[in-house]
């Protein structure tokens, strides 16, 4: 029998304290595509909708593709942005007989009215299908997953790989799911554990660490016949809502009170394990001290900021770290990105090898991560910005910094952006004449993404906080909104009272 699907993709990452609001412009940065031309530029890539589309492919369904849509984390998506891209999904759903529904979202997406996005986009849909038609969502492994999420979705399967490499298998596992509840297999629902941490403390990283072993266990829970997708969600520290944090869920049948109690064994081990921190976070003077006596002739040194980090909602612009590599006199290396649109623009009015007095970024708020640098630079390159990805995480995809500037200062390649974006594919550097294969010292803002494409490149990768808005050090943020106590917000909880509560 050939199923009837409605799809879309939906997603964003709201740092609720970041100061640059969500808005359809932000969307439009990022990725808008509707229907067939969302298919085009995504569908045979490491997408949601590529996994889609296969399950569709492997079973006949007619799949309607709605839209696709995503920006940069940034602060909470506006009433109007939301409505705009909600609006079609919520209508095609009303004007058309589904059998089932089939989503790629983020998880983390807080709005200016409302604080779960897909909540609440959920149940928007439940008001115009009803109960019976199925609903399935993949989520990014950093999603802060509601009660109300997982009352609404009938199946729930988030990424289990950071760096994020899974997508299209993601959606491959939800579509399998989707598939056996169509033809009348199953009847899953989604058991939530939560855990009172703002994040898992290394926030999931599956390449070392504890997390390894709870994708293990996981992966050994779903070969349960009544077990079908074991989700564990790091949370995402950088929203003030009540809901954040770990959370594990288990998609399944059958015995609930035992899928329960798994998930709040791995939850309360997430707990038991909140000191095992397998990063060094380095002062940037400490990290330029190394970079200037660093030699090697297997691959550059990285360095990692990861408070300025646009992936997770930093503005980008922090200069902290590129002050310490000057004052440090490094040579030989790149740094990107540095977003500052305003001095790209003033850029812009000069030709390539002009030396040019700038005021480099720092501009959004100096308080998180240092305010500008006047310096004296020779510009190399301006461009429009755009690039394609080469590597595992956006292989294929179109993206665009914005125009783009490159400059040299003091034997330092800077990548000047406008758009803001973490830096996670080789391609983002050498689009624009920066082969940082050939760097001696390499420096980018990104948080784990950038281990995917660098650390092959590498002989060394040291991380540091800049002070920038996604510090690590959560205690300099206010938080008012979020359920307290909280790790590692209050110094005196001692724990929760097991068993965890749902």
């Amino acid at each position: 029998m050939s199923y009837k699907i409605l799809t879309a993709e939906f997603m964003h990452e709201s740092n609720t304290f970041s100061r640059i609001e969500t808005d359809q412009q932000a969307f439009r940065n990022g990725y808008i595509l509707h229907a067939d031309d969302a298919i085009a530029e995504r569908g045979e890539h490491n997408t949601e909708l590529a996994g889609f589309l296969d399950i569709g492919r492997k079973y006949d369904w007619q799949i309607d593709h709605v839209l696709s849509a995503g920006a940069g984390p940034s602060g909470k998506v506006t009433a109007a942005a939301f409505d705009c891209l909600a609006g079609p999904i919520i209508a095609a759903a009303k004007a058309n007989h589904y059998d089932g529904i089939l989503l790629g979202l983020h998880g983390a997406m807080v709005t200016d009215f409302y604080d779960d996005g897909e909540g609440e986009l959920l149940q928007r849909l439940r008001k115009v299908t009803g109960d019976e038609i199925p609903i399935a969502i993949t989520l990014d492994l950093h999603a802060n997953v509601s009660r109300k999420m997982c009352a609404l979705a009938d199946i729930i399967v988030s990424f289990k790989t950071y760096p994020h490499v899974d997508m299209r298998a993601t959606a491959n596992h939800a579509g399998e799911i989707l598939q056996r509840r169509l033809a009348g297999e199953i009847n899953p629902c989604t058991v939530r554990v939560g855990c009172p941490m703002l994040e898992e403390v290394n926030g999931a990283r599956t390449d070392s660490g504890p997390m390894i072993d709870w994708i293990r266990a996981a992966r050994k829970w779903e070969q349960r016949d009544d077990a079908f997708a074991v989700s564990i969600n790091a949370g995402f520290a950088s929203a003030d809502i009540a809901e954040v944090g770990p959370t594990v869920l288990v998609t399944g049948e059958g015995d609930i009170d035992a899928h329960r109690a798994f998930a709040s064994s791995l939850a309360a081990d997430i707990w038991k394990h909140r000191y095992t921190v397998l990063n060094d976070y380095l002062e940037v003077d400490e990290a330029a001290s190394i970079a200037a006596t660093f030699t090697s002739s297997k691959g550059p040194l990285i360095i990692a900021d990861y408070a300025d980090n646009p992936g997770a909602g930093s503005y980008g612009d922090a200069t902290n770290l590129l002050r310490a590599m000057l004052d440090a006199g490094i040579t030989d290396a790149c740094f990107g990105p540095m977003v500052d649109g305003d001095t790209v623009q003033q850029l812009l009015q000069h030709a390539s090898g002009e030396r040019v007095a700038i005021s480099l970024g720092g501009k959004v708020d100096p308080a998180f991560g240092g305010g500008p640098l006047d310096l004296q630079v020779e510009l190399v390159s301006l461009s429009e910005g755009h690039y394609v990805g080469g590597g595992a995480m956006i292989g294929g995809l179109q993206r665009s910094f914005g125009p783009t500037a490159v400059v040299l200062v003091n034997g330092i390649e800077v990548l000047i952006t406008t758009l803001a974006q973490q830096l996670l594919d080789l391609q983002q550097f050498r689009c624009f004449g920066i082969d940082p294969a050939s760097k001696r010292v390499v420096a980018l803002k990104s948080m784990q993404h950038f281990r995917a494409a660098f650390e092959p490149i590498a002989d060394r990768v040291i991380v540091c906080d800049s002070g920038a808005l996604c510090t690590p050090d959560y205690k300099q943020l206010e938080y008012h909104r979020v359920a307290r106590p909280v790790f590692p917000l209050d110094a005196e909880f001692d724990g929760p009272t097991l068993p965890l509560p749902v």
